[in-house]
């Protein structure tokens, strides 16, 4: 396979296993994130197991940035044909005390930087007529939720972008998807921060980031006569 894919928001969970998915599929694999060390890390471990990658630091809410980044992506890796946006900006707290900027800022990096980085990748696609574009939602994508003003706008917001972009550009050739990721998932930081939670939650109650990719994956793979635009993900014991 000479196409490359680009997974936007990359850490040790979800947006990690998406590139190693991807990769193990021939895909040249392009994992953005801020963290230089972070990256480092994934690209060995992905290149380990036998899959291509490399590393783009990008501030992913900067037009500037993403334009080199998804530019440079085509340049050193061959024709895109998928990519994923995996990055939120959460910020919680009361609606009496949420800081103005905090708002803006999980506005800025979970929606605003979806449209950035959508827009520059299917200004690749659209004059080839094919890829994929899949952007991760939450339970806050549908319903807003007590504390969680700044992350449901956001993520709400993708979710709209994500909607608009699929009606103008299905007809295109490219396939848009949002995934709505309805729990917890199991990931090394969740297992640091919040072990109680996992352990409350028992066997396979929270989301694996491995299984969640097979599913980007299946979606990449559906046939265009029967694309999905929303799939909702949730562990067997979570409450609709």
């Amino acid at each position: 396979m000479n196409e490359s894919m680009l997974v936007a928001g990359v850490g040790d969970g979800l947006g990690k296993s998406v590139a190693q998915r991807f990769a193990k599929e021939g895909f040249r694999v392009a994992v953005i994130a801020r963290s230089a060390e972070r990256l480092a890390r994934i690209t060995n471990e992905i290149r380990a197991a036998g899959g291509e990658a490399k590393a783009y630091i990008c501030d992913v809410a900067k037009e500037a940035d993403v334009i080199r980044a998804v530019a440079a992506v085509e340049s050193d890796l061959g024709p895109l044909g998928a990519a994923v946006f995996n990055v939120s900006g959460r910020a919680r707290g009361s609606i009496l005390e949420l800081d103005a900027a905090d708002f803006e800022n999980s506005w800025r990096m979970g929606c605003f930087a979806g449209f950035l980085v959508g827009r520059e990748a299917a200004r690749k696609m659209v004059p080839r007529g094919r890829g994929t574009l899949i952007f991760t939602g939450a339970t806050a994508s549908l319903r807003g939720g007590s504390h969680f003003a700044g992350f449901a706008a956001a993520k709400s917001g993708l979710r709209m972008v994500a909607q608009s972009m699929a009606r103008e550009l299905g007809p295109k050739g490219i396939h848009v998807a949002s995934v709505i990721v309805d729990g917890a998932i199991d990931s090394a930081r969740m297992r640091e921060q919040s072990p109680e939670r996992i352990a409350a939650l028992g066997p396979d109650g929270a989301l694996h980031p491995d299984a969640i990719a097979d599913t980007y994956w299946h979606i990449h793979s559906q046939p265009r006569s029967a694309w999905s635009f929303e799939t909702d993900i949730r562990p067997w014991a979570e409450k609709f």
